[in-house]
């Protein structure tokens, strides 16, 4: 008897330890897009640094796999540059008993079209239609007409253009054929805007440091990335015509001045395009980034420590945005995601 009562007081403790264990520190898994990994990565360590019992794991994905993982229910909250369609929703619905998906956006950040041309090292103007042309295997020549006219005195080569796109699926690319798709109806008719297309040319590389690792080992070559990792990696990027015509090169301010229509009208459930928009200091390729997270959490430990991340991602959280290039959300974005949080339940 005295056996099985020390065999039960051990029973009894081991499970007094690993309830302590799973109680004192909140575990999150995340994952999806690569475009704001960056800040992402530092938000998530300072967080931590903060607030140790609370721990977020996030594979940097594609917000494609993000949108998947988070459908199939193998993660707490997911990350996409571009917003989930309605068929998306209605998929994520079925999965989940009918409760839905919310949007919070995070930061802002740009796409650029970086490139590596031998001998080449100036900035490059880019039109609409050089870029959309490029990307639908029309103007295969770096010194073709479209691309010289807008670099007067630049020498460019005859040489072919290799483009480079993404391979898996991707809110960069959603943000870049969004762009194109709104430039181009040729691009918007034949291959439209999402977070995988039907590629009419290209290498593909996966995620933003796939694309960027190809363009800087092959030469001639062209591919869009998130601003950082074309800063990060100190490869060359250009500029691009805007809506009212001016050639802007991305930045903080361009990318800010592109929000700046959304910000005042901004729909309840944050799903909005900000790519052309109006504005001779907007920067076309411009977006919100957003964590998708379930509208119903179940266990009420990872909801409030998702809850609380995110009042501190939307306060705190935001001074760590330009140091990675990233721009700040605007106020009242902010103070409409602060009232929205209430709706996690």
């Amino acid at each position: 008897m005295r056996k099985s009562l020390l065999v039960a007081l051990l029973v009894l403790g081991l499970a007094a330890t690993a309830g302590a264990q799973s109680g004192g520190t909140v575990l999150l898994n995340a994952a999806g897009a690569t475009f704001p990994y960056p800040i992402y990565s530092k938000w998530f360590d300072v967080y931590h640094t903060d607030h140790s019992n609370v721990q977020i794991n996030y594979q940097s994905i594609g917000s494609g796999g993000g949108i998947r993982q988070l459908t199939a229910g193998t993660v707490d909250f997911g990350a996409s540059d571009g917003p989930m369609n309605d068929q998306q929703i209605g998929d994520f619905k079925s999965a989940h008993g009918g409760a839905g998906v919310l949007h919070f956006p995070t930061v802002l950040g740009a796409d650029v079209p970086s490139y590596n041309i031998p001998g080449v090292s100036g900035e490059l103007n880019f039109t609409q239609k050089a870029l959309a042309g490029i990307y639908l295997g029309q103007i295969t020549k770096w010194n073709d007409p479209e691309i010289a006219k807008a670099n007067p005195g630049v020498s460019l080569p005859s040489a072919d253009i290799v483009v480079v796109h993404r391979s898996d699926g991707s809110g960069t690319t959603y943000i870049w054929t969004d762009f194109l798709s709104k430039v181009s109806d040729e691009w918007k008719n034949k291959v439209g805007t999402g977070t995988s297309v039907n590629w009419p040319v290209g290498l593909g590389g996966k995620g933003n440091e796939g694309v960027t690792g190809l363009v800087k080992q092959t030469p001639n070559s062209i591919g869009y990335v998130e601003l950082i990792y074309a800063l990060s990696n100190n490869i060359p990027y250009g500029k691009v015509q805007n809506s009212s015509g001016k050639f802007l090169k991305a930045d903080l301010v361009g990318v800010t001045a592109a929000a700046a229509g959304a910000a005042k009208d901004m729909p309840d459930d944050f799903r909005v395009s900000i790519t052309n928009a109006p504005g001779a200091t907007a920067y076309p390729i411009s977006s919100f980034t957003w964590l998708l997270i379930p509208a119903q959490i179940s266990d009420a430990t990872k909801r409030d420590a998702i809850k609380g991340f995110l009042k501190w991602m939307l306060a705190d959280g935001q001074g760590y945005n330009e140091s990675l290039s990233y721009a700040k959300l605007p106020k009242p974005v902010v103070a409409k995601e602060l009232k929205a949080i209430s709706l996690i339940k």
